[in-house]
């Protein structure tokens, strides 16, 4: 009865070489159904594969290019205003995407965080399973060697008088003291009448990778957690002014998620003197800049006065903030009266730079102390000269015809209604122009230390001198600068370089296998095979397995005559 069903089953086959349970690749195949718990366990493999990492992180990279393209909030949130203004239809369709704040967008901390859950996922398997390789022993040497592609035999003689076996484990012996010397771990393998050692080295390759995708955590770590401690703040500095780091101080801020601002470091600073220079008119090179250096003096509670200097790319170090110099400009001092000689306003305004010879363009809001609220849009020329057009322009970046131009306007400046308000800008929608333009008044033109009047005899503007008894011609000037605290900097540093350094190890240091066996050919000979394995690509390993026969062949011949 056996035997019928086995034809019976044979026949539906069709084909008596195959089992009776065969299916075919178009027949119906149920399987089993995974279940939530098994797609979860499907997912997480998926995820931390080696693969979705390198994914993950090339998708970082490409998720980081936004933030190059256009301002961020964080760094730049003046740039952003700008863009707003420049590209009205396109800025809000770039924010709803988050695109200005493209490093705290959830899709960029999306692929952050699975990027961090990957890495993790992919080393601690790998960690554990290089903790049990460190500590097991090396595999037993293969029963034929000739089969290993890097393969050779060499016979000695037995010296007389000595026993065969004797002088293959003595040869096995030598080649283990020599492979221990070398750097391999070894393991003497012995039996059947052969005497052998197997040897392996290079698990340094596997530490220097799991080095460096440990320090891609640590990288990952530093950045996203420190991150949120860290904090960065504009301010703009006019000459003889103070800045107190404290963060109704500043002109933005930018702080972390863990920053609240109430816990700045306590001090202040005073910009004494902005310092540049400028190549002379007729060299090649006239007018570019040669140096900028801002001379500071910063007070910390407790501790004395200290002067210092910020200059480009050399940050000054503030009980722990770095202040770094973003640009300057100047700073005319205007003064306006009011019609009985009253002082209403009076500042040093920065003006803006808009070309490189420091044509700058500045903003003059007087809210109060008029008979209306008064906006004067000027231009300053350090070195004044005319366009075809007769237009004003500067010529040279240096003060050698400073000359300030005003344009009045009159209404309301928009700041009683609460709405913030640049400023460097003049919302003039709701304002009557009163000079410039075409209210039939020319603009108001002013060099250093003059006065004019302002329209319908409400008073006076005046073009200070930066001190009294300075020169017509002096003009102060402002810096701008940046106040950041980052203090998972060296963390992010000291984690770079140890995925450097692991990086290094994994691509250089090569894993092998060797294996040295011995056994008596006869009485007066004994045969010696040499074979190594390599895991992966290694171009060296027939050389290695040459010089180890080689120093063996050498050190052998040294104590017995060579067959």
């Amino acid at each position: 009865m056996s035997s019928s069903r086995s034809d019976e089953k044979l026949d539906v086959s069709g084909d008596p070489l195959r089992p009776g349970d065969h299916a075919d690749g178009d027949a119906d195949v149920s399987a089993p159904a995974l279940g939530f718990v098994g797609w979860l366990r499907w997912g997480w493999r998926q995820l931390t594969s080696m693969r979705t990492a390198l994914v993950l992180l090339l998708l970082l990279a490409i998720a980081a290019i936004p933030g190059s393209l256009v301002p961020q909030r964080s760094a730049d949130p003046n740039g952003v205003t700008q863009y707003y203004t420049d590209h009205p239809d396109t800025a809000p369709v770039l924010d709803w995407f988050r695109l200005f704040d493209v490093y705290t967008s959830p899709w960029f901390s999306a692929i952050y965080i699975l990027l961090f859950i990957s890495l993790i996922g992919c080393v601690i398997p790998r960690a554990k399973h290089h903790a049990k390789a460190l500590m097991s022993r090396p595999p037993r040497t293969p029963a034929r060697l000739s089969r290993l592609a890097d393969h050779r035999v060499r016979e000695h003689a037995v010296p007389e008088g000595q026993d065969a076996e004797a002088a293959a484990s003595r040869a096995v012996d030598l080649a283990q003291a020599q492979l221990s010397r070398a750097g391999y771990r070894v393991e003497r393998y012995d039996g059947r009448g052969a005497w052998s050692v197997s040897a392996e080295r290079g698990y340094l390759r596997e530490t220097g990778n799991l080095v460096f995708h440990l320090s891609l955590v640590g990288v990952l770590v530093a950045v996203g957690f420190g991150g949120g401690f860290a904090y960065t703040g504009q301010r703009v500095v006019v000459e003889g002014t103070t800045f107190v780091n404290a963060l109704s101080d500043y002109s933005s801020f930018n702080p972390g998620r863990f920053v609240d601002g109430s816990g700045l470091a306590p001090y202040a600073m005073t910009l004494e003197e902005f310092q540049v220079t400028y190549e002379d008119p007729g060299t090649n090179a006239a007018g570019q800049a040669g140096d900028f250096t801002a001379v500071v003096t910063t007070r910390i509670p407790g501790e004395e006065a200290r002067e210092g200097e910020v200059r480009v790319n050399y940050p000054l170090d503030v009980a722990g903030d770095k202040i770094y110099l973003l640009g300057n400009g100047y700073a005319p001092t205007i003064t306006i009266r009011d019609s009985a000689g009253d002082v209403v306003y009076s500042e040093s305004q920065p003006f803006l730079p808009q070309d490189n010879n420091m044509t700058s363009l500045g903003v003059i809001k007087v809210p109060d102390g008029l008979p209306e609220q008064l906006g004067l849009v000027g231009f300053f020329y350090p070195t004044q000269g005319t366009l075809e057009s007769g237009a004003y322009t500067s010529i040279f970046p240096d003060l050698i015809n400073p000359v300030l131009t005003l344009n009045v306007f009159a209404g309301d400046l928009g700041i009683n209604d609460g709405t913030p308000r640049s400023v460097y800008a003049l919302d003039t929608a709701g304002m009557e122009q009163l000079t410039g333009g075409d209210s039939g008044l020319d603009s108001i033109e002013l060099a250093p230390g003059m006065s004019a009047d302002l329209p319908n005899g409400w008073g006076t503007v005046t073009f200070e001198n930066q001190a009294a008894g300075a020169a017509d011609d002096t003009v102060k000037r402002f810096a701008s600068l940046q106040v950041h605290r980052d203090s998972s900097a060296p963390w992010v540093l000291a984690f770079a370089v140890l995925a450097m350094l692991g990086l290094l190890t994994a691509l250089f240091v090569p894993r092998r296998r060797v294996w040295v066996k011995a056994r008596a050919a006869d009485e007066t000979t004994v045969q010696i095979e040499y074979a190594g394995l390599a895991r992966g690509e290694d171009p060296a390993l027939a050389a290695a397995v040459a010089q180890i026969a080689d120093r063996h062949e050498r050190d052998l011949n040294a104590r017995q005559p060579r067959l």
